[in-house]
């Protein structure tokens, strides 16, 4: 897979549609643990495929157990009842929390040499709270690195029987359900008390629900311990289905809340046994209109169209709340999501990473150890030059994905981090997604592209982009500034901070109308000079996305279908013959009192034609998927026509 290092997504409309879910990370994991450390065989359906699940299952495969790949989503496992093959290994487990704790907790229970490491990130979450806890029961667990977080070096150890030990609740429910999955293989009755609050509650419930399914019933006091009896082993189910994953909902319920909707998506629903799907709750609370079914959830927006802010303790919805602070941008009043102190230890400090993020749209955000505080902003526009961080967190990439419903749209950078848990999640994203659109006319010059851009636009109440008077601004502005036009970064500078206006067909830089002087044969000529520049290209590139706003745009240029908006819903490659061309030109000099003739013209164009076709950056061409509109028989107004008529049969 080629890397790409981020992803623009165009302002978005609506959202409108019906998405298959991806399985559960934790269900995926959590079942080929416990299909390892069964009795039997078992068949697992609709596992994920992810970083996370790839890390558990080379894990496994390094360990000597035999996992099978059926296609198709599905696997055979052959357990092993906890007896790994494999006494003595090293593995390397990503940043891939749902493998690395509960590994821990078994293989410090199994009687082998083992060593466990990971990416950075990892061997700076907190795990001494599982270790302490193992060591209670006997293991022999050693830090490689510092004290209190991986890497692990595990020894075979004389564990201790009937034993009662404690785990701290309010870092990461991860501790209790790796200790939890391990017990079994005790074989004498152990218990853990909880100290403290427990956070994260709906994936213990997870992991306890899982673990009945294979066999082990779990005697609890509450949230308050848990014990595993006496003589429990795990026995293989057979068959089994992985769930939807209810994290992974929430970004589509979220974007049919924000984009209109009906979104359905299918995989989880009210019979789901993942905390997440409480999610739903979450979002028609805050206006959204929510229906559910067994195995199937669908939002749609609010009455008036406008979420509202709320405040909510996100105990029971750890992952999926973090989808709620990027809705709040798009609600009315103050949204304070509480109870959060697991984001500060997950695959990034989520807590500090959402307020730095959110703050590029100009929100007022507040943070505290366990809680964030959204005040959004009058108008939703990332800052000029930002783009999303991602910290190499799925989660931050899925979410600010919604931030495409801002006026600007928004670049998310190192999008492949969803690989994580969700690889095609922005495939899924742009399935149900609208875009605003575009309908992108390019051609030669002089063939009475932008006269009928302008036109197009104007009839459809679309905003218009002249991308071609971008560069005789900058070259204008140059001229202004004393700045060289083979000036390359001086270009780039002053391409960065000119303003710039169009209003109808005039054109203003920086507060002055400077439309006659964008006219000239001089200017088209100074144009193309500081248009050949690749950094030229690209500091204004920015500025011609910007124009892109609801409900529509028609922009002319050279480039528009290839470069600036490949996705443009309707490309036109308009032109006319040479002399048509120099024709209208004459004419059009003549109507604003300058001086001109045919031959001059007629050379001028052939030799513009010949230098926009060879260029090296972005040359003048017919795209593939462009339709060619000859204009050299039509008037201006069948030109128009025939242009609306090509975008209304697409739409």
């Amino acid at each position: 897979m080629t890397y790409q290092k981020f992803i623009d997504l165009p302002p978005m409309l609506s959202a409108q549609g019906t998405v298959r879910l991806p399985g559960s990370k934790s269900i995926s994991n959590r079942m080929l643990l416990l299909a390892t450390l069964s009795h039997g065989v078992t068949e697992i359906r609709d596992l994920l495929h992810s970083d996370d699940t790839e890390h558990m299952l080379k894990g496994l495969r390094t360990l000597g157990v035999a996992v099978e790949a059926l296609g198709d989503h599905a696997y055979r496992v052959q357990g092993c009842a906890g007896d790994f093959p494999v006494k003595d290994a090293k593995l390397f487990l990503g940043n891939a929390g749902t493998a690395f704790r509960p590994l821990t907790a078994v293989l410090a229970l199994a009687g082998g040499h083992y060593e466990l490491s990971g990416v950075p990130r990892m061997h700076e979450r907190p795990i001494a709270d599982l270790v302490d806890a193992l060591r209670g029961l006997g293991a022999n667990i050693r830090y490689l690195g510092t004290e209190g977080f991986p890497p692990l070096e595990i020894h075979p150890a004389a564990l201790l029987s009937g034993s009662r030990i404690a785990v701290r609740g309010d870092v990461s429910s991860q501790f209790l359900s790796a200790l939890l999955m391990a017990l079994p293989l005790m074989r004498s009755s152990t218990t853990v008390e909880v100290k403290g609050e427990l956070i994260s509650k709906p994936y213990v419930e997870i992991t306890l629900a899982m673990m009945a399914l294979f066999g082990v019933q779990v005697v609890r006091d509450g949230w308050n311990s848990f014990t595993v009896p006496a003589g429990s082993h795990y026995v293989a189910p057979g068959l089994i289905h992985v769930e939807g994953d209810a994290s992974s909902a929430s970004y589509f319920l979220a974007a049919g809340a924000i984009g209109g909707g009906p979104v359905r998506v299918e995989g989880a629903g009210h019979d789901s046994i993942q905390g997440d799907v409480r999610f739903a709750e979450a979002l028609q609370l805050m206006g959204a209109r929510i229906a559910m079914g067994p195995n199937w959830m669908e939002a749609r927006a609010p009455e008036n169209g406008r979420m509202k802010g709320i405040e909510l303790d996100c105990n029971h919805i750890p992952d999926a709340a973090m989808t709620l602070a990027v809705c709040a941008l798009f609600a009315d009043g103050v949204t304070t999501l509480r109870n959060i102190a697991s984001w500060r230890v997950k695959e990034t400090d989520r807590i500090a990473a959402m307020a730095a993020e959110l703050r590029k749209f100009g929100a007022t955000v507040e943070e505290g150890a366990d809680f964030i505080h959204i005040m959004p902003p009058q108008s939703l526009i990332l800052a000029s030059q930002s783009s999303i961080d991602t910290y190499d967190d799925h989660r931050m990439a899925m979410c600010f994905s919604l931030a495409a419903f801002s006026q600007t749209g928004v670049r998310i950078n190192d999008p492949q981090c969803v690989a994580k848990t969700f690889p095609g999640y922005f495939e899924s994203f742009a399935s149900v997604v609208k875009a605003v659109p575009v309908i992108a006319i390019d051609g030669p010059s002089a063939s009475g592209k932008g006269t009928v851009a302008q036109l197009v636009a104007a009839q459809l109440g679309f905003h218009y982009l002249d991308s071609g008077a971008l560069y005789r601004l900058l070259a204008l502005a140059a001229q202004q500034q004393g700045v060289a036009l083979n000036e390359e970064d001086q270009l780039v500078d002053l391409a960065a901070c000119m303003g710039i206006c169009f209003e109808g067909i005039d054109s203003w830089l920086d507060g002055v109308q400077v439309t006659d002087e964008l006219r000239s044969e001089q200017s088209a000529a100074a144009a193309s000079r500081v248009a050949a520049f690749p950094a030229v290209r690209t500091a204004l590139l920015g500025k011609q996305h910007a124009f892109r706003r609801a409900p529509g745009l028609v922009a002319d240029g050279r480039d528009m279908a290839s470069v600036v908006f490949p996705d443009a819903s309707l490309k036109i490659f308009l032109t006319a013959s040479v002399k048509v061309r120099a024709e209208r030109r004459y004419k059009q000099l003549m109507e604003k009192g300058m001086s001109a003739n045919i031959p001059d013209l007629l050379e001028k164009i052939r030799a513009r034609d010949e230098s926009d076709s060879q260029r090296s950056v972005a040359p003048l061409q017919q795209m593939p998927g462009a339709s060619l509109l000859d204009t050299t028989g039509l008037t201006i107004e069948q030109a128009v026509q025939e242009v609306l008529t090509r975008y209304h049969s697409m739409h």
